[in-house]
């Protein structure tokens, strides 16, 4: 009896996952695996590119965790340079091009997995593709702007929006001595947290040195008579810039999924079921940055893309394929990221998220230590909470802070998942000592004051 063969289309996190569990639960005689990979690079880590960027990781090497050799040792026929162009869901085949020789050809099927990834918000504007602008979300766009850095001699960069690649990419030009502007439609830095919590992180930028602009529209990009960029133009002033980069956000890469007539949702990711199947179709998974997931508070279809879901994401696409079974039940919206020494942290529903949920909620900022007051170098820190105003559900929490910090939003995620209401936060048995906590640790006194927010509102 011949092999079957899955194809996967995306030779990252998801894509190399899936491949690998497959081939744990299968052998090369029963499973034959192709996988289609446009780059030069594969499972690697695109949260490190800011900080390879930056400097603090020394090497592009060290952000991959399996080789293409590696890969192949495990009997995958991993293609690289190979660029997937259409999906004939019908014949059950997958047509692709060798960008190296030019030559395409068809791949037949009796599985697929689409890991096509998510690019860089790329708006179409005057200039956005000169020389010297960069959006940065794979290995190849990471060596790309390191390439414009070291041959570019002025030393101003503006970095096009303000969330989490926004604000570590700002950190990372910091790092190299650049004159560094942040330019944000946003009401505040960080969209991914409430205004009146991303003041906080824009205080914390100005005193670093960075200038951060925001309600600001960029509307074109300038260049200088050699054809590179030369500044960012807004409708009020121009920021002179030798290097641009975008840090708009990602959408989806889907649209060959799009044209094969997959399913899509509404902010363009594929759709599946829990077992990471495109639903309505029973032999094609999709998993990574190209698909919509659950968000488990407020029970709507979200786009996340995060190396850890992914990963996740890969082992359960692979368990599918190897013959088990697995499921993803979704996400609560957990990410932390840093700007120096300023760490950031959300997990759960924005204020503006939580209306559009139709939920009401009552909401409890504090501002604490990362330590004992009277411990030495003890550093306040911000924490924001959101709760069902009937219920006392926890919603959401938002962290802004020093060092320990972030990570203590994994408290609010578990309890997220759990589905804890702010009371029961705050009976949490949590570690304490002086070095890493008040005796009431931050994230409970948040609780606290949400506590008596909610028996407030419904009195």
């Amino acid at each position: 009896m011949a092999a079957e063969r899955l194809v996967v289309i995306g030779g990252d996190a998801a894509g190399m996952s899936a491949a690998s569990q497959a081939r744990r639960m299968r052998g090369p005689d029963d499973l034959e695996i192709v996988v289609f990979e446009r780059g030069h690079f594969t499972s690697y880590s695109a949260c490190g590119i800011p900080y390879w960027v930056g400097g603090e990781v020394a090497e592009r090497d060290k952000l991959i965790a399996r080789t293409p050799e590696e890969h192949r040792e495990r009997d995958i026929d991993l293609r690289m340079r190979t660029e997937a162009l259409e999906i004939d869901t019908d014949g059950r085949r997958v047509r692709a091009r060798d960008l190296e020789s030019g030559e395409e050809s068809w791949t037949a099927y009796d599985k697929l997995v689409v890991a096509t990834g998510a690019r860089p918000v790329r708006p179409e504007l005057p200039g956005i593709d000169a020389p010297g602008v960069h959006g940065v979300q794979t290995l190849d766009d990471g060596q790309a702007l390191l390439d414009t850095l070291t041959s570019t001699s002025g030393r101003r960069a503006v970095i096009v929006g303000a969330g989490y690649i926004g604000v570590e990419m700002a950190e990372a030009l910091l790092r190299r001595d650049y004159e560094v502007t942040v330019v944000t439609r946003g009401e505040e830095p960080m969209s991914t947290l409430d205004p009146d919590m991303g003041r906080l992180v824009h205080e914390a930028m100005d005193a670093m040195g960075i200038t951060t602009v925001t309600g600001a529209e960029v509307t074109k990009i300038l260049t200088g008579e050699d054809g590179r960029v030369r500044a960012v133009a807004t409708a009020d002033a121009e920021y002179p810039a030798d290097v641009v980069v975008l840090g708009i956000g990602v959408e989806p890469r889907t649209e060959l999924a799009r044209a094969a007539g997959l399913p899509l949702g509404e902010h363009g990711g594929l759709l599946t079921d829990r077992a990471m199947r495109v639903r309505g179709h029973q032999d094609i998974w999709a998993g990574g940055d190209c698909v919509e997931v659950l968000d488990l508070v407020s029970g709507r279809e979200r786009h996340i893309a995060l190396g850890t879901h992914a990963n996740k994401h890969g082992q359960i696409i692979g368990s599918g394929v190897g013959g088990g079974y697995a499921t993803f039940p979704g996400v609560v919206g957990t990410a932390v990221s840093k700007v120096c020494d300023l760490e950031i942290a959300r997990t759960g529903l924005r204020e503006h998220e939580a209306r559009e949920a139709g939920l009401q909620f009552v909401t409890a900022t504090i501002e604490s230590t990362n330590s004992a007051g009277y411990y030495p170098g003890a550093a306040v820190m911000a924490v924001k909470m959101l709760a069902e105003r009937r219920t006392g559900r926890l919603l959401g929490v938002q962290i802004v802070g020093r060092e320990g910090a972030a990570k203590r939003v994994d408290i609010a995620a578990v309890a997220l998942t759990a589905g804890m209401t702010v009371e029961q936060v705050v009976t949490l048995d949590l570690g304490y000592a002086p070095p890493f906590s008040p005796v009431w640790d931050p994230v409970l006194v948040a609780a606290r004051k949400a506590v008596s927010a909610v028996r407030a509102a419904g009195s």
